[in-house]
């Protein structure tokens, strides 16, 4: 059965990538308008303190520049993926894992360098001197979590990417599992600290109209993938999920 999910996962990202690279990057550029202009003037944007933000790919995918600097000048915190190796103590072997660090300003983003995929991303020094979005400095050890989180941290809202989406809001991620291993361990971290008041992040979805599969067809998914809560499409729909 998993194995089959699998193959059907890999199969979904192959027809994807193809999709995307026929996309003419005008209409990407439009798309992204649209979908930055939908995000930001929705309230739970609006009224979120602390957000996570993908940082897009130059090509193949909606950009998330204009959010970044809304969010800055709206004075939320920011806070952006960085990935990196820990050794799990259970496996003693190394496993890479996404923390969530925080972004200074638009002049730090604009001086970030670009990965081996051209996405901006913080160096290393950056990130070990960096506040992450558990409330502690650095980057997470081997147990997942930073030792200094707390409970006053945390995030409001995440904007995540992904290669598909559908109308029952699962998400096919690049096959990393970065996102869905985040968010895992934070439900973990809410465990705890005892964090009874919390909630989850909202997750809301960027998806070219490309990206967005059509009934029947669905996203294949597996019981650790999670599901996000919007859709947001760059032909000016936003999927909301009831809770």
């Amino acid at each position: 059965m998993m194995a089959g999910i699998q193959t059907a996962k890999k199969d979904l990202r192959k027809r994807m990538r193809g999709v995307l690279q026929r996309i003419p990057a005008d209409s990407i550029t439009n798309q992204s308008k649209n979908v930055t202009s939908k995000l930001l003037s929705l309230p739970e944007y609006q009224q979120a303190n602390r957000i996570g933000v993908y940082l897009s790919m130059p090509s193949g995918e909606l950009s998330t520049s204009l959010i970044v600097e809304d969010a800055l000048k709206s004075q939320k915190e920011v806070f952006v993926p960085y990935i990196h190796s820990i050794e799990t103590a259970s496996e003693q072997k190394k496993t890479s894992v996404m923390d969530m660090l925080v972004l200074e300003s638009m002049e730090e983003f604009g001086a970030l360098q670009r990965d081996k995929w051209e996405i901006p991303s913080l160096s290393e020094a950056q990130a070990l001197s960096k506040r992450n979005c558990f409330g502690g400095i650095g980057l997470s050890d081997a147990a997942g979590l930073p030792k200094d989180a707390n409970a006053t941290a945390g995030l409001d809202l995440i904007v995540m990417p992904g290669m598909a989406f559908d109308p029952g809001f699962r998400r096919l991620g690049h096959g990393k599992g970065y996102y869905d291993s985040f968010l895992t361990r934070y439900l973990r971290w809410e465990a705890e600290i005892g964090t009874r008041m919390k909630k989850m992040p909202l997750l809301v979805a960027l998806s070219l109209a490309e990206q967005t599969l059509s009934p029947p067809e669905e996203v294949p998914v597996t019981n650790h993938d999670w599901l996000v809560d919007i859709v947001i499409v760059g032909d000016d729909r936003c999927l909301l999920r009831q809770q």
